[in-house]
């Protein structure tokens, strides 16, 4: 089952479902598809394509959970990369920087919860030139 934005408080969702319905490929850095979408806070999965260059968002904290796949992320400093693998929790408030660089096996996928609700068009590249919110995330319903 899966939950439309604005849809009812409640549901079951099936994350492998999910994850298998992406795309192969895609334009877009990630592809990802709203679970709930309320103002307190929205759950999405997302599955990654390409590496993520530096960025944050403006309005929210954000929990990944990393379905599956492995690759390195860095929070507030390149200096902190760290392999992450299947059933670990990255955790950062609003503000902080992050990318993802290397995808090591594929395909990744995260279970992400925003708090509060995070607008899809809150990602600001900290060099401009890495992309737009439109280039950063394609949405799937």
């Amino acid at each position: 089952m899966s939950e439309k934005p604005g849809a009812s408080a409640t549901g079951r969702f099936d994350i492998a479902e999910v994850a298998a319905s992406f795309p192969e490929t895609a334009t877009t850095l990630l592809v990802d598809r709203y679970l709930t979408n309320r103002e307190a806070a929205s759950a999405r999965v997302f599955r990654v394509y390409k590496p993520t260059p530096p960025h944050y968002h403006a309005t929210c904290d954000e929990y990944l959970y990393v379905f599956s796949g492995r690759g390195t992320f860095w929070m507030k400093d390149p200096a902190t990369i760290a392999e992450f693998s299947p059933g670990q929790l990255l955790f950062f408030e609003k503000g902080t920087v992050h990318a993802l660089p290397d995808i090591l096996e594929g395909p990744v996928v995260f279970l992400s919860v925003d708090t509060p609700r995070r607008d899809p068009k809150d990602i600001i590249f900290v060099n401009p030139e890495d992309g737009t919110p439109e280039s950063f995330i394609q949405q799937s319903y």
